[in-house]
Parts: C-alpha cells; structure tokens; sequence
C-alpha cells in the first residue's frame, strides 16, 4: 500500500501520504469504536470481525478496480529487473531505524500511556483512557495537517520539529507528574509522531523511483518491528526499572528521529523521469 501510495503521490505532484496514514488513523478510531459498541451490546468477536471484514472485502474489491496500472513505468521497470535484487544501503537502513523509532513510540503510546496515568499518576479509569484517546485524535489531525506542512516547510524541517515537539510533550508528561500535564504531553507526542513515518516512506519511495517498492518494503520491514517490540520492551524494561523510566525510551527514539531528520533531504533528479512529489529543501 505504501509503493503504491507513493506512485499516486508521485503522479498527483505534492505529498499526500500523510493524509493515507491519516486515513489509517481514522480506520483504528472507527475499529475500536465498533468494538466498543458491539462490547456495550454483548455481542461476540466473530460478529464484530464480519460487520467489519465483509464492508472491508467489498470496499477492497471495488478500489482494486481504481489503482495504478502495473506498467506504469516500464523504463523504471526495466531499470530495476538489470539492476538485480535490492540492496541493504546505509541510507535504507538508517530509514529503516527512523521508522522503528516512530512506531515504537506509537506501540508504546497503544499499550502504555492509559497504564501510566492510572498506575503512576493515580488518575481514574475514565481519566487514564483519555491518555490514548488525546494521543490519537492528536496524530490523526496531525497526519492530516501533515501534507500541507511538508509541501510548505519541507521533509526536513518537518520531521526535525516533529521528533523536538514528540520528545518534549512525552518527556513532559513523565518529568512533571501532573495528569493534566501528562495528557496534553500525550497529545503532543501523537502530533510530533504523526507525520514523521509518512515521510519517511515516502522518502524511501522517492529515493530511487526505479526501486521504489523494494525500498519501501526494506524500510518497513524494519519500522513495523518496533509496532509489535515496541510494547515489549517498554514492558520489559518497566520490570526492571519502572513505567515512567521505561517510557523514557520513546521520548529519546523521538529526539533521534528528530536528529536524524537530514537524511530525509531529496535527492536531485537523475534524468526527465526521476522526480519526487515533496519539494526539494532549500
């Protein structure tokens, strides 16, 4: 979905893949209310997978008829197939990391954020839900504001204000100990995360359009890593230690991001036909 996305923005001339993964955002948001209210209505799992699986298919069936021909870009094509199979280049790899950095801090803020405000700060149940909930509407406005920054301010200015705005809210919520300043730092962490793993995809897409999906694919087979350890190890280390210093680990992995922003810069056109949709930085 992100190879493709990234033709679509390729095509459409300015970044719109923020607002996929905003789109994203929204579908997590919809899943989890129809879940709760099918909960609310006692009914079971497998009726809430069919009222949610069956729309999915038929929707699935109808947008597959609406994508991109797969030869599109038979030169690119061609190009890829002599060029042999992909390689793991430092630069991939750095992306790779960049993007684990970012959904890390999204595993943690899924399994840990409601944890901490009712464990550590006390906060009532009610309360300590709104940890995730802020995060998320934050993050799905975030994403869909993102398109708009990028083409204004560009890749890199982007991702490094969103890594210092992501490490500050989180690393406020847990130094000051406050629950109202903890869920506005919640908050802030889903706006600063929000648009750095679209663009990181997107850089990755655009990097070598000749071997767009396989750079795509590599940078996330990494990124996603840190969506499933991610919890884990904020749990792991909170055994060790405790919540709010395991929690420490997606405030430092933003400030990374936030450092690493460089890389994102787009590279100058080959020929007529590599081009990217996010305009060159300054």
């Amino acid at each position: 979905m992100n190879a493709h996305g990234v033709e679509v923005e390729r095509a459409y001339g300015r970044p719109i893949m923020s607002s996929f993964h905003g789109m994203f955002s929204i579908g997590g948001l919809l899943g989890a209310g129809i879940g709760g209210l099918f909960a609310l209505l006692g009914l079971g799992a497998g009726a809430t997978l069919a009222a949610t699986g069956i729309p999915l298919a038929l929707i699935s069936l109808y947008a597959g008829r609406h994508l991109l021909p797969a030869d599109r870009h038979p030169s690119a094509r061609q190009k890829q197939e002599s060029a042999g199979p992909a390689r793991w280049t430092g630069w991939i790899v750095l992306m790779g990391v960049v993007a684990f950095a970012g959904l890390v801090g999204e595993g943690a803020a899924v399994d840990w954020t409601s944890v901490y405000l009712f464990e550590d700060l006390h906060a009532s149940e009610t309360v300590a839900a709104l940890g995730f909930a802020v995060f998320s509407i934050a993050m799905t406005v975030g994403r869909f504001a993102g398109d708009h920054l990028a083409l204004k301010h560009g890749p890199v200015r982007l991702v490094r204000v969103s890594g210092v705005i992501a490490a500050l809210g989180l690393g406020a919520a847990l130094l000051i100990g406050s629950v109202p300043v903890a869920i506005v730092g919640f908050a802030l962490f889903g706006l600063g995360l929000a648009t750095i793993v679209p663009q990181v995809f997107s850089a990755a897409g655009n990097h070598d359009p000749a071997r767009a999906g396989q750079a795509i694919a590599q940078v996330a087979t990494v990124g996603y890593t840190g969506l499933v350890a991610g919890p884990a190890i904020i749990g792991g280390v909170s055994e060790l230690t405790d919540l709010p210093t395991a929690l420490a680990i997606p405030a430092v992995l933003a400030a990374f991001m936030a450092a690493s922003a460089g890389a994102l810069r787009p590279r100058a056109p080959r020929d007529a036909g590599d081009t990217a949709a996010v305009r060159p930085e300054p």
